[in-house]
């Protein structure tokens, strides 16, 4: 299999999440998803916050990832912002030297925290999908191959941190994307 790289797999995401985002009404946003911790409104917001502290990691700079602000409030665009962040955040993992070296406050590869902003960019907005009743077409192999190396790496200290569940069993016969979500500790078939 060809080897990609994190702003071309951040691409291929970034299609996938620019449908989801249009497509979620208003009367929505106070639903559940399968973030427990999070209604849609919260979840776009944390999505928005994450989309953008990636594309300064992605430049080696300082990221902020403390109180999130509501951008959805009060902004009937927030969905074509949200997009135009998306697609800035692919030029910023698309430009020289951002996979390159180490990048956060974690002081981890540049490319496994790009695939950490790959992992939101697709498993969030399969949340959002879920709640607002959308359909989610199969992932990317490429895509879900580097997220699995991703999750597998991360999964440890992601469970300590409460980023992840604890797994969940996914039914027999599973596609690699619903075993990698079982993994992070989402029902893959949520609904």
């Amino acid at each position: 299999m060809k080897t990609y790289g994190i702003g071309e797999l951040l691409g291929m995401a970034r299609e996938r999440a620019a449908a989801v985002v249009r497509g979620i009404p208003d009367e929505a946003l106070a639903g559940p998803t399968p973030c427990a911790e999070y209604d849609v409104k919260a979840l776009v917001n944390h999505l928005f916050q994450v989309v953008v502290q990636f594309q300064r990691l992605a430049a080696k700079e300082a990221s902020d990832f403390g109180e999130t602000p509501d951008r959805v409030a009060g902004s009937p665009e927030w969905r074509e912002r949200l997009v135009g962040e998306a697609d800035r955040l692919v030029a910023a993992w698309s430009a020289p030297g951002a996979e390159e070296g180490t990048t956060g406050g974690m002081n981890m590869p540049a490319r496994l925290v790009g695939s950490m902003a790959l992992l939101d960019l697709t498993v969030h907005v399969w949340d959002l999908a879920r709640a607002t009743g959308q359909d989610y077409p199969g992932v990317d192999e490429a895509v879900v191959a580097e997220l699995a190396g991703a999750v597998a790496e991360l999964a440890p200290t992601a469970r300590k941190m409460g980023v992840f569940g604890e797994p969940v069993r996914a039914a027999e016969g599973a596609s690699a994307f619903e075993r990698l979500l079982a993994q992070t500790g989402r029902d893959p078939y949520w609904e």
